[in-house]
């Protein structure tokens, strides 16, 4: 387990810590073109963290251009494999070794526990750019085949310039989803991070330069959505964007694709998965236990986040008794404490957002939580509703509210879970090996898990069905996909007369 400091300590490093604030264009810090900056607010305590570079249309046009003449001119691009691998198993070196500085920062950005921002997301992030980057130069073109006068070699090249638009719930993991398999394939990147969390992102592309990533490869453009990531979607010269987000939003990104130059569009979008526990689910302990960390983890604040615990009736009161017993070890609090698990939601605006959900949590039996402590944090709340029709089972909320649904059988459980929009993720608990295998496959989401809550992990793909996205996979081989080109190459052995050549 990574070695945790204490409240104190980490108070200290917030306090010392130089806080980015300048976008990163080839190679270096810059300010806006127009000069405009926003300021970056810690949401456990409304106090502005500092100032961030409010880049415009201008500045995105600055950085694709350098982004594409680094990726012409093969700085990057044409770098042997291991060379390029070497580079970013350098960057995730250095990442290591300032792993408690960004756990502060993305903890200060984002309201997250320091905790989790140290045992989860900077060990993931820094996990999966060595993983990635030791695929480099693993992954082996083809030959097809073809007559003996002809050879066919398939091979892989990377797409280009790439736009990548994060979100602002998993800000360094999310960049690291997709920053690695993206320089892993030799493109060049535009980066957007979210207007709330963009100082670990910034502080990322100076580690990356400092590890030898040349100028150029690596953008961060900062900046509000209408300002930066419209300018980055219709950019002519932008072959792909990889957007994580609100289903809303990456509605748009298919719009500016094909308003502009038809690039690219991968999307992972929302949820509102199911956990369905049915009778003969054993060990309720551990079944409790998971479902809390599925539905609370993170504040709710995760597209993945088992919001809808759909329970058959012969085990649904020792189940919620359980639920309730496990809810009182996650604490809310000072998110610097590693002692807290209930960080403080990203923003004022998404604070309210969640709060209107709570009064809806007033048609059903609310069996825990359902207030607000400080106006920054919401309690862990357990609703009982009575119809799967009900708001709270039909959107996804985002903050730390799990909708409890009866059901009376298997079939009536894998029905309500497959009754919404959106297919992310979804889990099932259940002793029957059969039932859990045919209801895995019968849930229209990209990842099951059986008996657990989980995504996976580095080695398999992540994704969704429906409105929760398409287009491509992040994390596995498979997300490798979405930043390269297919190209077949044709060889034709015979001589000009035709014939074979001996």
């Amino acid at each position: 387990m990574t070695d945790l400091l204490t409240r104190d300590e980490y108070q200290a490093l917030a306090k010392s810590i130089p806080l980015p604030g300048n976008a990163f264009i080839d190679g270096s810090l810059r300010p806006a073109k127009s000069g405009k900056t926003f300021a970056t607010v810690n949401p456990a305590t409304g106090i502005a963290l500092g100032d961030v570079a409010a880049c415009g249309a201008e500045d995105v046009d600055f950085a694709v251009a350098k982004a594409r003449d680094a990726f012409e001119d093969g700085r990057w691009s044409r770098l042997a494999p291991g060379d390029r691998k070497a580079v970013l198993l350098r960057l995730a070196k250095l990442m290591e070794r300032r792993r408690h500085e960004l756990s502060v920062l993305e903890s200060l950005d984002s309201g997250k526990p320091i905790y989790d921002c140290e045992t989860i997301d900077i060990p993931e992030a820094i996990h999966c750019l060595r993983w990635h980057a030791e695929l480099i130069d693993k992954i082996y073109d083809q030959t097809a085949p073809a007559s003996d006068d002809h050879m066919a070699l398939i091979v892989r090249e990377a797409v280009g310039v790439v736009g990548l638009v994060l979100p602002w719930n998993f800000p360094l993991l999310m960049l690291a989803w997709k920053i690695g398999p993206a320089l892993a394939a030799g493109c060049s990147v535009v980066l957007k991070p979210a207007e709330e969390t963009s100082l670990t992102a910034l502080m990322v592309a100076e580690l990356a330069a400092e590890a030898g990533l040349p100028a150029g490869i690596l953008n961060v453009i900062t900046g509000t959505g209408p300002e930066v990531g419209e300018p980055l979607g219709r950019h002519p010269d932008v072959d792909m964007i990889s957007f994580t987000g609100s289903t809303e939003t990456g509605r748009r990104f298919l719009h500016y694709a094909a308003d502009s130059n038809l690039k690219e569009v991968v999307l992972e979008m929302g949820g509102k998965n199911p956990c369905i526990v049915l009778d003969d689910a054993e060990n309720l302990d551990r079944v409790a236990a998971h479902v809390i960390q599925g539905a609370f983890w993170n504040m709710g604040e995760n597209c993945s986040a088992a919001s809808r615990l759909i329970v058959q009736s012969g085990v649904k009161p020792a189940l919620l008794e359980k639920i309730a017993a496990h809810i009182r070890e996650w604490p809310l609090g000072d998110p610097l404490d590693p002692s807290v698990r209930i960080g403080a939601l990203v923003s004022k605006a998404h604070f309210d957002k969640v709060v209107a959900y709570l009064k809806s949590a007033k048609d059903g039996t609310v069996h825990f939580g359902g207030d607000t402590v400080d106006g920054t944090h919401v309690q862990p709340t357990l609703v009982e509703i009575s119809s799967s029709d009900h708001v709270l089972a039909r959107e996804e909320i985002f903050g730390p509210v799990l909708a409890v649904i009866e059901v009376q059988s298997f079939e009536e459980a894998i029905r309500i879970a497959n009754d919404t929009d959106y297919g992310l993720a979804a889990s099932i608990f259940t002793a029957n090996g059969k039932r859990a295998l045919r209801g895995a496959r019968m849930l229209r989401a990209g990842t099951v898990t059986v008996n657990c809550f989980g995504e996976g992990d580095i080695a398999t793909p992540f994704g969704g069905y429906k409105q929760s996205g398409f287009g491509g996979r992040d994390n596995s081989i498979h997300a490798h996909d979405q930043y390269t080109q297919l190209k077949t190459i044709w060889l034709d052995l015979t001589d000009d007369e035709g014939d074979a050549v001996d």
